[in-house]
């Protein structure tokens, strides 16, 4: 019994110090937002013309390749190399070529930045507003958490960040 009594009393005490929370769905904030599919849209053009590119760049080495193999037995060693080396050349202008358009610090990912990040700002600034204006000591991601196993819709900003950003969902 006194055990409960003391649970029972760290419980009230606790209250005392409650915290409001909150959650967002960002996935669903961004759906509702004409600039991010703008900017979608944009980037997955991009993305698709240079994999177009590449893959006609390989489509060329290949065909190298299989022009190689069948003349290899009238060619000269020095002849060889030199095909070899065009070959190896080329394979590493695509690989260079990739990277540039796709590697951690590539166009693709600068261009995101360009296009997403000041969306992502706005959405993050209209969501500290919101926190502040309500006294929400925190507000989850639904969207990008696997954590949050359960919420109720009552507890659902991401509505209120839309109409906070200027868009009518």
């Amino acid at each position: 019994m006194k055990m409960y009594a003391l649970i029972l009393g760290l419980m009230i005490s606790l209250s005392g110090f409650s915290q409001r929370f909150a959650y967002v769905d960002s996935e669903y904030i961004l759906s509702q937002i004409p600039a991010y599919a703008d900017a979608q849209k944009a980037l997955d053009d991009l993305s698709v013309r240079w994999q177009e590119q590449i893959e006609g760049k390989y489509a060329e080495i290949d065909k190298l390749y299989k022009a190689y193999q069948a003349e290899q037995v009238l060619l000269t060693e020095e002849m060889k190399s030199k095909r070899e080396e065009e070959i190896i050349q080329k394979e590493r202008a695509v690989k260079d070529f990739q990277k540039e358009k796709f590697g951690v610090d590539g166009e693709l990912f600068k261009k995101r930045k360009q296009l997403v990040e000041p969306i992502q700002e706005q959405i993050a600034e209209a969501l500290e507003a919101l926190a502040k204006a309500e006294g929400l000591s925190m507000v989850f991601d639904k969207s990008s958490s696997g954590n949050i196993l359960f919420s109720d819709p009552k507890y659902d900003k991401s509505d209120q960040i839309i109409r906070r950003l200027g868009y009518n969902k």
